[in-house]
């Protein structure tokens, strides 16, 4: 995750709070006409209607506040005394509860659907990756070709400023993104969640039946993030893949020796 993608979160998140607090306010407002004619039962399920909306939009903690804020202002607008946080009836009590405790079910839901639909739309779009240079190999392109399509997917994957090939092993001092999607750096226990991507360029090797092709030698954007295991792992079998199209061009790779 690059700088500029951190920010828009930001703002999003922001943005999403704020809704959490306001918006339930102003529905209860818009709804105060119809506080004669329709049930306070429905009037609080207009207000969940909010809070999922709010949920979609931002955060766990936007949801929660959302369902909090509903609450409040049912109870504000809609119940007995109005102008006030006191509820005297006994069913407007059990309305409000029921309001609260619906609404922050649903907005954990609600995130919780979004998470799972966002990493859907990622799984989708790495399975698209390989299978698109899978599909380039097997249409007879050159190995030269494959490799550099790699390149620009290690790049769009792993949110890397930059990403180059370099033929021949590797001398063993730079650290390096392992099969299992760990990194590594010569003479450290390197926690990648923890410290985030080595200062220094980060090596991943192209290796398939055991043989080395090569290596992608790759420089993450300052203050990215690293991404998770599976895109990790993505960039790992992209690698594979352009090894083997080296090893099935055995006349490019004695030219490049």
């Amino acid at each position: 995750m690059t700088f500029s993608s951190f920010s828009t979160f930001s703002v999003r998140d922001t943005f999403a709070v704020v809704a959490g607090l306001v918006g339930p306010f102003l529905a209860a407002l818009l709804l105060l006409p119809l506080r004669a004619s329709v049930t306070p039962t429905n009037l609080a399920l207009l207000l969940v209607v909010v809070v999922v909306a709010v949920s979609a939009l931002g955060n766990r903690f936007a949801g929660a506040l959302a369902a909090l804020s509903a609450a409040a202002w049912f109870d504000f607008f809609h119940t007995a005394p109005y102008q006030s946080f006191h509820i005297q009836d006994r069913a407007d009590i059990e309305t409000a509860v029921l309001l609260l405790a619906v609404g922050l079910l649903v907005s954990q839901l609600a995130v919780r659907g979004r998470t799972l639909g966002g990493a859907a739309l990622a799984d989708a779009s790495h399975l698209e990756r390989l299978h698109g240079v899978t599909r380039l190999a097997r249409l007879g392109t050159s190995a030269d070709e494959v490799v550099q399509r790699v390149r620009r997917e290690l790049v769009d994957v792993l949110d890397l400023e930059g990403c180059r090939f370099a033929y021949g092993e590797s001398a063993g001092e730079a650290a390096r993104l392992e099969p299992d999607g760990s990194v590594t750096v010569p003479g450290w226990i390197w926690d990648l969640e923890r410290q985030g991507w080595p200062s220094e360029e980060i090596e991943l090797p192209a290796v398939v039946r055991g043989r080395s092709r090569g290596r992608y030698v790759m420089t993450p954007a300052s203050g990215a993030v690293p991404p998770p295991l599976e895109a990790r792992l993505v960039a790992v079998d992209l690698a594979v893949q352009a090894a083997a199209a080296l090893d099935d061009d055995p006349v490019g790779t004695a030219r490049r020796r």
